[in-house]
């Protein structure tokens, strides 16, 4: 008997040793996995982070890659300019926490803005290499800008206050460039927009299987300020969508009674102009896409307090 039961202890002791091994090395793998899979991330991320960073130094580069006999001093500023925002969008994403940028993790968002900015400053790059170094890709430019610049002039147009930015003493000349660069530079912006509400009512944005962190992609908007959360996004988003549509009748007038007092030609410089004529169709078409995401973002805050409601008020219902 005594035999029989230290085999049996044995077994059970073998049994208890073997079930401690299988969970220890349960508990190994699933942390060596936990451990490969946050490493993986913070990889993903920082990649991702570098390829924006590399794409917003090629943006405020393009210009001077473009324009022709572009001075060393510029050259070296650009390259500066260039250094120092693509650090700034590199920290930006690189960070698990927020910081200034918006709608981060809900693409398309910033991805077509900034198509839409890089857009403008090739299609303004190109034009303004055509007077220096016409080729048949500026030629073409040109000429389809011209068209577009204008059936876009006509009184009181966002194209017409552009050219009134020029002073009394411009040339026909430089005109003509600032009203085909700002026909081509608001027709892209309104594509642009149409290109993310078209995204939108897809219902590809934002996306319905992913959670939204409002905290994450709106760092400078405070949920705990004061009020209902849904009315103060709606309220915001009527001042972005207010600001955005007379953004490009007030910068015109902003540019004129800053440039009192320079000369026409530092006014239509390349560099100038072509940076000039971006804001003024970017920041307008920018600040109409955030008031309509934020819209949304309303309406989706909404939705999901109706639909809680509904369940609860289903659970509680006497039966």
């Amino acid at each position: 008997m005594d035999i029989e039961r230290r085999q049996n202890l044995g077994k059970i002791e073998a049994i208890r040793h073997k079930v401690r091994d299988n969970v220890g090395q349960r508990a190994w793998q699933s942390t060596m996995f936990s451990q490969f899979e946050g490493g993986k991330a913070v990889v993903s991320r920082l990649t991702g982070a570098a390829v924006r960073a590399f794409l917003v130094m090629v943006l405020v580069a393009t210009p001077s890659v473009l324009l022709p006999d572009v001075g060393t001093d510029t050259k070296q500023m650009v390259a500066l300019v260039a250094l120092f925002a693509g650090l700034l969008t590199l920290v930006e994403y690189n960070t698990t926490y927020p910081g200034l940028i918006e709608f981060r993790d809900a693409p398309p968002f910033n991805r077509v803005r900034y198509l839409m900015l890089f857009a403008t400053i090739f299609t303004l790059g190109v034009l303004e290499r055509g007077i220096a170094d016409p080729s048949t890709l500026t030629e073409l430019m040109s000429a389809v800008g011209g068209l577009i610049g204008n059936a876009m002039d006509f009184p009181y147009s966002p194209v017409r206050l552009a050219t009134l930015m020029m002073t009394d003493s411009a040339l026909p000349d430089q005109v003509t460039i600032v009203r085909t660069g700002a026909g081509m530079a608001y027709l892209i912006s309104l594509i642009s927009l149409a290109i993310f509400v078209v995204l939108l009512k897809a219902g590809s944005w934002p996306k319905r299987d992913e959670a939204f962190n409002v905290w994450v992609n709106l760092p400078t908007f405070d949920p705990s300020a004061g009020g209902d959360v849904v009315d103060r996004l709606e309220r915001d988003a009527r001042i972005n969508i207010a600001l955005g549509f007379l953004l490009p009748f007030v910068i015109p007038a902003v540019v004129k009674a800053a440039s009192e007092g320079f000369e026409p030609l530092t006014l239509t410089s390349p560099q100038t102009l072509i940076w000039t004529l971006s804001a003024w169709s970017f920041l307008p078409a920018s600040l109409f896409m955030r008031g309509i995401a934020m819209g949304r973002i309303a309406d989706m805050i909404r939705e999901k307090r109706r639909a809680k409601g509904a369940v609860e008020h289903t659970e509680f219902a006497p039966a």
